[in-house]
């Protein structure tokens, strides 16, 4: 039964049913099939309430919107700015202060499309302008936005907390130095690139001359309100002081002060669009996190966790093996489903498993997360893939062969990450 309900989800994600619509028929698949082992209607009706009627979901719309307060804003504009006065007099620096940025403002969206649309639409031209290839800069970024989705506040990590009952605070905390480590590897590529290819220091050292006559002073006081956002949300819940639903709250407060009082980016008028954009994004994530946990309370149900659990322990003895398919399965999985959906149906499933072999949770859903980050920028389903597309007017395909190199980096990240588990648990 366990395996025909897998096989009608996989159905029904390739007739392009939406993946919410796709669980709901997966999860009544028992009933319809005569069996009373998955439970009736009425507990899958309950089970979603119950699932969607949790207070650290709060902080998912809240992060949401913070980011989108502050790509109204324009805050990306201001955070490369003072990456570019210190690096971009070295070779592959602008390049780099872009990655810089995309790593930084990843901890104010903690979303990987937001990353890449905010951090893009100022990066791409800008880069264009001063010689750089314009396929190669959208390449970059769509890969760099990914960052977003694993230095904290991260979405998927608050999603993978609610699905596992870890501590989203100890999430955060591990994916710190995973997301600069990944993101340090990312810019040596950029530098190579760079390199190998040349750059017009005519035109990079004039824009940099603009920008040094402004004075050091003048930018990071311009831009110290965008750089104390990551500070004061991800501070208080380091310290304690505040919950991740609080420091949500928080952020939202904080965006709007910095962009309406601070920078007059934005007017009061504007709050309602973004508001919108907010709720548009987030409704189709709450169905699905809703019909995710009654999906994966009928397979409790039908003890599909203990089995897959004795299928791979009883013919997989190594460690090493275990998390290299699971690695492979998450990238794969994340070439073709978006990542919150992914962690959702996945984490409950696979968590019995690595706890058998002595991984540290935290350890795993990081895994989880930069696994599936990368299929952000992979065809066919990449949303940052197509977010960068749309910013340089090119196709999918051609941004996905620039992005190419940049992934294979990310990979070599990937692979130190999953195999030294340090990284992840050092500040813990």
């Amino acid at each position: 039964m366990v395996g025909l309900i897998f096989l009608v989800l996989g159905v029904t994600l390739i007739l392009g049913m939406p993946i919410a619509i796709g669980m709901v028929v997966s999860a009544l698949t028992p009933m319809l099939m005569g069996s009373n082992a998955g439970g009736s209607v009425n507990q899958m009706i309950t089970n979603s309430f119950s699932g969607a009627d949790s207070t650290p979901i709060i902080a998912v719309p809240l992060f949401i919107l913070a980011g989108v307060i502050m790509a109204e804003g324009g805050i990306s504009r201001r955070l490369f700015s003072v990456f570019a006065y210190f690096v971009g007099k070295f070779t592959g620096g602008l390049p780099c202060a872009v990655i810089l940025t995309c790593l930084f403002y990843g901890a104010i969206s903690g979303s990987g499309p937001a990353t890449t649309a905010a951090v893009g639409a100022m990066a791409i031209p800008f880069l264009v302008e001063l010689g750089y290839d314009e396929v190669f800069s959208a390449g970059m970024v769509a890969t760099a936005g990914g960052l977003g989705v694993i230095i904290p506040p991260s979405i998927p990590f608050v999603l993978y907390s609610m699905a596992t009952g870890v501590s989203t605070g100890a999430l955060f905390i591990g994916g710190v130095m995973p997301g600069i480590f990944i993101g340090f590897c990312l810019m040596a590529y950029a530098v190579y690139y760079c390199r190998k290819h040349g750059e017009n220091r005519q035109k990079i050292d004039a824009s940099l001359k603009q920008m040094r006559d402004m004075g050091l002073f003048r930018i990071l006081w311009s831009s110290l309100p965008a750089l104390l956002s990551p500070v004061i949300v991800l501070g208080g819940i380091y310290s304690g002081i505040v919950t991740p639903t609080e420091a949500a709250c928080i952020s939202v407060f904080y965006s709007l002060i910095v962009s309406v009082c601070c920078y007059r980016s934005m007017k009061v008028k504007d709050i309602i669009p973004c508001l919108r954009s907010a709720v548009k994004t987030y409704t189709p994530l709450c169905f699905l996190l809703a019909f995710a946990i009654a999906f994966g309370r009928v397979l409790t149900l039908l003890k599909a966790p203990a089995l897959i659990s004795a299928f791979v322990l009883g013919n997989f003895t190594s460690t090493n093996a275990v998390i290299g398919i699971i690695v492979v399965i998450f990238f794969l999985m994340g070439m073709v489903m978006d990542t919150g959906p992914a962690i959702v149906i996945l984490a409950p499933i696979l968590l019995p498993i690595v706890t058998a072999l002595r991984i540290h949770p935290v350890h795993f859903g990081v895994i989880m997360t930069c696994c599936l980050s990368i299929g952000l920028v992979t065809p066919p389903f990449g949303l940052d893939l197509f977010v960068a597309s749309t910013l340089c007017d090119k196709p999918p395909m051609t941004v996905a062969k620039s992005a190419l190199p940049f992934i294979l980096a990310f990979g070599v990240a990937l692979i130190c990450i999953t195999y030294v588990p340090w990284l992840s648990l050092a500040l813990l």
